[in-house]
């Protein structure tokens, strides 16, 4: 079970942190992915991790502002999201899957087990 957590209400140019643990389980042989889902939009890739390190990112605007780190310790992947825009508001969904390759980390049905989401809002 995934439990995504760190969401809330952020200024334009601030930054946030997501967390989501894997409970009962381990993120170890796994690959990790971080989505977004706007309203009345597709899910949309942002970060990825498949086991064991290779990583990907999703579009050129989130670049450089987003990245994803692991603690295999705390079994805790984390989003990193700094200089955050209005568009960045979503619903953020960390998902884990045994079988991703790394030329569909960016692919919702590559992954197994999502977590229930997380609310970032970017507003002043």
């Amino acid at each position: 079970q995934l439990q995504t957590s760190g969401g809330g209400l952020v200024q334009p140019g601030g930054s946030l942190r997501l967390s989501c643990v894997a409970s009962g389980s381990t993120f170890r042989g796994y690959s990790v992915g971080w989505f977004r889902q706007a309203p009345g939009k597709e899910r949309e890739f942002v970060v990825g991790i498949r086991w064991p390190g290779s990583t990907a990112t999703g579009s050129d605007s989130l670049k450089g502002r987003f990245t994803m780190s692991r603690d295999m310790a705390k079994n805790t992947v984390y989003l990193q999201m700094n200089s955050l825009k209005p568009e960045d508001t979503a619903v953020y969904y960390c998902a884990i899957g045994s079988r991703v390759i790394y030329s569909t980390l960016g692919v919702p049905s590559s992954y197994e087990h999502w977590g229930q989401g997380t609310q970032v809002t970017v507003s002043s």
